[in-house]
C-alpha cells in the first residue's frame, strides 16, 4: 500500500512540474484586457449628436466597482486608482469561471 501512494506522490510532484513547465510555452502570448467602467444606452441619433466634452452617463456610481475582462471573459472586478499621472486598476475580487 506505501507503494502505492508514493507512486501517485511522484506522480502528481512530475505532472505539476510538468504542467509548470508547460505554461511557459504561452507566457509570450498577448491577451487583451479591457476594465470597464460602465454602460449605456443611446438612440443612434443622440450618439450622433455626441461631440467633445458632452457628459456620458453611465449604469455605476463612483465607487462601485468595475468590471476586468481578459479576452472578453470576466475575470475580476478591481477599483480605479491613480498611479503617478496615469489611471490603473488594482484587483479587488477574482471572478471563478465554471469552467
Amino acid at each position: 500500500m506505501g507503494a502505492k501512494a508514493g507512486g501517485r506522490e511522484e506522480e502528481r510532484d512530475f505532472s505539476q512540474a510538468r504542467g509548470a513547465g508547460d505554461l511557459e510555452a504561452v507566457f509570450d502570448v498577448p491577451v487583451q484586457i479591457s476594465a470597464v467602467l460602465g454602460h449605456s444606452r443611446m438612440h443612434v441619433s443622440e450618439l450622433l449628436k455626441l461631440a467633445p466634452g458632452t457628459l456620458l452617463k453611465l449604469d455605476r456610481k463612483v465607487g462601485e466597482a468595475i468590471d476586468i475582462y481578459v479576452n472578453d471573459r470576466l475575470v475580476a472586478r478591481g477599483e480605479v486608482v491613480l498611479v503617478e499621472d496615469k489611471l490603473g486598476v488594482t484587483m479587488t475580487e477574482i471572478i471563478k469561471s465554471d469552467r
